[in-house]
């Protein structure tokens, strides 16, 4: 195993303290932290150790696929790591936000290929479902609710410019199209209008509460009333939200693990002072009731816990060692990246053994042995997900 040193993105909502306190590191940070990248994406790389000098893991696994890879992940995925872990840090709303199922970046990929970079939606031709589990108690926005829910909640503000929604969503899941059209359409200059009519009527409900919020971060944006369209969720440490393609979501608060196909394909419906291209994503979403978005941890052995998802470009487990479980052996295939998430562990592939302090990470090749984690703490291991 080798150490493997992920850049830290600095967007404007990340935290100043929670990703720096998982490494050890003075808080509050000199800005802010949202995510921790442990992967082989172009747009931002980790990397290893080469006599002094830090090699990019997108170099190694184009130029020795077979090592690091392995023949199955290769062949299935080419010369591309095929998952990306994430160490996710939120102190502030992120943007609303969907990603393409695999054709849906095929095709809007290429049609981008023409289009300054500016007006691009597809930074890479790959999908981008989710898994994120949370480390610290997390709060989210993800998936429709029941539109009817949603339907009353709007109406209880009591305001007539939102009739036609209101309507629209009590006609179930087939209005929900309707529905996120009109307020992402609706006129700019009125806008301002609408909110404060809302804001003003808002009571004391957990949606008017939530509307207060996201407004105060993004005055005047029409993603404030579709959040509410959205469950609204909040994990413990442990538990987990699945986002398949299609499906609209926002993370509001909190630091969690996420790990996802290797892509970086996101498109934007509100929340956010970024490019908004609301045509492209009512293409690409899914205007269907997502019925329970929280995953609950499986345990598949002592110390071990999985969550699973059915996709083929990853794999999560989470492994606790310690007094009762001094050691564990995962007989997981492919390339591995194992980050300390608390205390300490040592992980050996076979081809070296290396001890982890919370919030390093390490990767190991597909030609190692199965990986052995031992010590007192808890590590996160990402695989592919090849059955």
């Amino acid at each position: 195993m080798e150490l493997l040193y992920g850049p830290i993105r600095d967007y404007a909502w990340g935290s100043r303290s929670a990703i720096a306190l998982l490494q050890g590191r003075p808080v509050p940070s000199a800005g802010p932290e949202a995510e921790l990248w442990l992967g082989a994406h172009p747009s931002a790389p980790a990397s290893v150790d080469r006599a002094g000098l830090r090699v990019s893991l997108c170099d190694l696994v184009r130029d020795e696929p077979g090592q690091w890879l392995g023949q199955r992940v290769s062949e299935r995925f080419g010369t591309r790591l095929p998952f990306l872990l994430k160490v996710l840090a939120a102190d502030a709303p992120l943007s609303l936000q969907a990603h393409p199922d695999a054709e849906q970046a095929r095709v809007g990929y290429a049609a981008d290929a023409g289009r300054p970079p500016g007006e691009r939606n597809y930074s890479d031709p790959y999908h981008k479902p989710e898994l994120l589990v949370a480390l610290t108690p997390f709060e989210a926005l993800c998936g429709f609710r029941d539109p009817t829910v949603s339907a009353e909640a709007l109406a209880a503000f009591g305001v007539p410019a939102l009739a036609p929604v209101v309507a629209a969503l009590r006609t179930g899941p087939v209005g929900l199209r309707t529905a996120v059209q009109a307020l992402l359409a609706w006129p700019v200059a009125e806008r301002d209008e609408l909110l404060g009519s809302v804001l003003a009527a808002s009571g004391d409900g957990p949606d008017a509460e939530l509307a207060r919020r996201l407004a105060v971060a993004y005055p005047g944006d029409p993603g404030v009333l579709v959040a509410l369209l959205l469950h609204h969720v909040g994990l413990a440490p442990g538990e987990a939200i699945w986002m398949p393609a299609g499906n609209l979501h926002a993370y509001l608060n909190g630091c969690g693990v996420e790990i996802m196909a290797a892509s970086d394909n996101v498109l934007r419906g509100g929340l956010t002072p970024k490019r908004v291209d609301a045509d492209e994503l009512l293409r690409v979403l899914r205007f269907e009731v997502l019925e329970d978005p929280v995953r609950a941890a499986e345990p598949v052995g002592p110390g071990v816990d999985c969550w699973p998802v059915p996709v083929d470009d990853f794999a999560l487990h989470r492994v606790r060692v310690g007094t009762a479980v001094p050691s564990v052996t995962l007989p997981l295939p492919g390339p591995r990246v194992v980050l300390c998430g608390a205390g300490s562990v040592t992980v050996d592939d076979g081809a070296g053994a290396l001890t982890l302090a919370s919030g390093q990470a390490a990767i190991g090749t597909a030609a190692g042995e199965p990986l052995r984690v031992s010590g007192d703490g808890e590590a996160y291991v990402a695989t592919a997900g090849l059955r």
